[in-house]
């Protein structure tokens, strides 16, 4: 028994590595190739531990094979652009100047109950709002609506915004995040002081606080109250 649970270790500790190697990515994300390289990795690693008699090195050198082997596509991919599309495919514009492109849709198998999902799904219920849609190689639609239904911006107002960056993750589930906190221009005293004007007395009690770039301290603390959210006046 005991020798079963360490062959299965072995191969979930070298297929998650396998797959980390691959870059993070969704399963949803990834490319044809990425797709086919996981689900082999996976058959590969069962075989292994559903038969004690075959040899563990039959799953790990079969999967650090595959490793090499998408490497080897990564690396071509990068430097040949006929390598890229035949590997990841070319967009597909399936919404030309308001109008679906019926012929390009056929070609992707994708159909309109498709195309209006996708629509749906980014906020778009009228077809006749979007100017342009591309099936991305993924298999995501991007779509772009008509001038006249896309979001005021505020250039379009002529009002001018500062760029405010990343908000900086200063404490998650109680810990302190050090390396955000340094970058954010504070200290762990001024953290605290911080909050005790919230009232929070420990920090192990903070599940989540975060500083944007406009100096506003959100603090969610575990006991599922409401998130104090308090400007700090960039007070060092």
């Amino acid at each position: 028994m005991l020798t079963v649970f360490i062959r299965v270790v072995v191969l979930y500790a070298f297929s998650v590595l396998a797959m980390r190697l691959m870059g993070k990515r969704q399963v949803g994300q990834l490319q044809p190739y990425e797709l086919v390289l996981a689900l082999m990795v996976a058959e590969i690693a069962a075989a292994p531990m559903e038969n004690m008699g075959t040899p563990l090195l039959y799953g790990l050198v079969p999967i650090l094979g595959l490793l090499v082997l998408h490497g080897i596509c990564t690396a071509l991919a990068f430097k040949s652009m006929r390598v890229r599309r035949l590997l990841f495919g070319i967009p597909g514009v399936v919404i030309r100047d308001g109008r679906m492109d019926i012929a390009q849709m056929q070609r992707m198998g994708y159909t309109v109950t498709d195309l209006m999902e996708e629509l749906r799904g980014q906020g778009y219920a009228d077809i006749s709002q979007i100017q342009t849609a591309i099936l991305e190689t993924k298999g995501r639609l991007s779509a772009f609506p008509k001038t006249i239904h896309a979001p005021l911006t505020a250039e379009d107002m002529h009002m001018e915004k500062k760029e405010t960056g990343m908000p900086h993750l200063l404490v998650m589930d109680g810990r302190v995040q050090e390396k955000h906190l340094q970058e954010s221009g504070h200290n762990e005293a001024w953290l605290e002081g911080q909050l005790k004007k919230m009232g929070v007395q420990k920090m192990r009690d903070v599940l989540l606080a975060s500083l944007n770039g406009e100096n506003i301290l959100y603090v969610q603390q575990k006991k599922n109250e409401m998130p104090h959210i308090m400007p700090t006046g960039g007070d060092a």
